[in-house]
C-alpha cells in the first residue's frame, strides 16, 4: 500500500531585512516546510526573495493572511511592530513563530500568548540560543550537578554596529543572554539592576550593563553594546567545582570546562575560614555544532505538527520580557534595583 504523502508546513516570513533573510533560507531548506511567502514593504527586498527561493511575495500581511493553505506566519520585523502584526496572525487563525522580543509591553504579550492558548496555536519566541548545542551542553551539565554550587555567571555581547536608533542595547542585544541565563538556572531573577549610557545620539542606550539576581544569591551579570573594538559573544558560568566558558565565536572550541575550584577546609579558628585552590584540566568537549537557527526552524514545524510545545513557547518569551521591562525601569532611574 502506497504511503501517502504529508504536506509540507507552508510558512511566510515576515520582514526580509537583518534576520528575516536566514529565516527564510532555513525554512526554504527544511523537509517538511515550505516557504510560500514573503512578506517586505521593500520591493527589492522582495524581488530577491523570490529570486532565490521562487516563493510568492506581498507588501503587507493582509494580503496574506486569507490564503487558506497559509499555515503559519514568521514575524523577524521591528520589535515594536511585533505585537500588531502577530495579533493580526493570531485573529487569521495561524501559527505565530515571532523574533525576539515577543513584544516591547508586558501586557501585550500576555495578550498573545493567551491568544495564542484559546485558539490552540502554536506560538513560539525566536531565543535561537536556547537551541544552541554550546548551550545545551552546559544546561546538562548544570543539571546534573557538574558544576557543584553555582556562584555568578556573566556575560559580554559585543561589537562595533549594528547601530541603531528605534531601540536600545538592552532590548535589542541583551535578550539574547538573558534567555541563555533563564534557560540555565531554570528560573526567574528576583530583581534587577541596569545602567546604560546613549554615546552616540542622546536618544538610545548604545551599552548597558544588566544585572539579575536570581535566589539562592546566583547573580547574572550582562553587558551588552555596539559600541565595542571587538566581536565578542562570551558567557562564564562559575561553580564551587568547576567553572565553564562558552564562546560563541570560538573556533577552536565553543566550551571550554575548566577544572577548578574553591573549598572550605578544616576547623573555623577565630571566625577565619581556611580555602584550598582546586585547579585541574581544562576539556573541550566535542559538540555537534547544528546550524541553531536551522534547529530552531524545525522545532517549529516540528510543533505545529505534532501539536507539542516549543522549548521557547509564549510563556518563555513573557519571561523575557518581564525582565526586560523591569531593566527598562531600572535603567530609567539610574540604576535603582526592581524586583519581579
Amino acid at each position: 500500500m502506497q504511503q501517502r504523502e504529508i504536506a509540507p508546513i507552508r510558512i511566510a516570513v515576515v520582514g526580509y531585512g537583518y534576520w528575516g533573510p536566514n529565516l527564510a533560507r532555513n525554512f526554504h531548506q527544511l523537509q517538511g516546510a515550505e516557504l510560500a511567502y514573503v512578506v517586505d514593504q521593500n520591493a527589492d527586498a522582495r524581488a530577491r526573495a523570490h529570486r532565490l527561493y521562487g516563493c510568492k511575495t506581498a507588501e503587507r500581511l493582509d494580503d496574506i493572511l486569507t490564503d487558506p493553505l497559509l499555515d503559519a506566519v514568521v514575524i523577524a520585523t521591528p520589535a515594536r511592530t511585533h505585537y500588531t502584526l502577530a495579533r493580526m496572525a493570531l485573529d487569521a487563525g495561524k501559527h505565530l513563530f515571532v523574533e525576539k522580543p515577543l513584544t516591547m509591553d508586558v501586557s501585550e504579550g500576555e495578550q498573545l500568548v493567551a491568544h495564542a492558548h484559546q485558539s490552540g496555536l502554536t506560538l513560539m519566541v525566536g531565543h535561537v540560543f536556547e537551541y544552541n548545542p554550546a548551550v545545551a551542553y552546559i544546561k546538562q551539565m548544570i543539571d546534573g550537578g557538574d558544576l557543584g554550587d553555582l556562584f555568578y555567571l556573566y556575560s559580554r555581547r559585543v561589537n562595533l554596529g549594528r547601530l541603531q536608533s528605534d531601540v536600545n542595547a538592552l532590548w535589542s542585544i541583551a535578550p539574547h543572554d538573558i534567555s541563555i541565563a533563564l534557560h540555565l538556572l531554570g528560573q526567574m531573577p528576583e530583581a534587577v539592576r541596569c545602567q546604560g549610557a546613549s554615546c552616540l545620539n542622546g536618544i538610545v542606550e548604545d551599552v548597558v550593563f544588566l544585572t539579575m539576581f536570581f535566589p539562592n544569591n546566583v547573580l547574572c551579570h550582562v553587558h551588552a553594546s555596539w559600541l565595542d573594538p571587538s566581536k565578542t559573544r562570551e558567557m562564564t558560568v562559575v561553580g564551587s567545582q568547576k567553572m565553564v566558558v562558552y564562546d560563541d565565536v570560538s573556533a577552536e572550541g565553543k566550551v571550554r570546562v575548566y577544572d577548578k575550584g574553591a573549598f572550605r577546609k578544616g576547623d573555623v579558628t577565630y571566625g577565619d575560614f581556611q580555602y584550598k585552590l582546586h585547579s585541574g584540566d581544562i576539556l573541550i568537549p566535542r559538540l555537534d555544532m547544528r546550524e541553531p537557527l536551522q534547529i530552531e526552524c524545525a522545532h517549529f514545524v516540528e510543533c505545529i505538527r505534532t501539536g507539542n510545545t516549543p522549548l521557547t513557547d509564549g510563556e518563555n518569551g513573557l519571561r523575557v520580557l518581564k525582565v526586560l521591562a523591569a531593566g527598562e525601569r531600572s535603567l530609567r532611574n539610574d540604576g535603582e534595583k526592581v524586583s519581579l
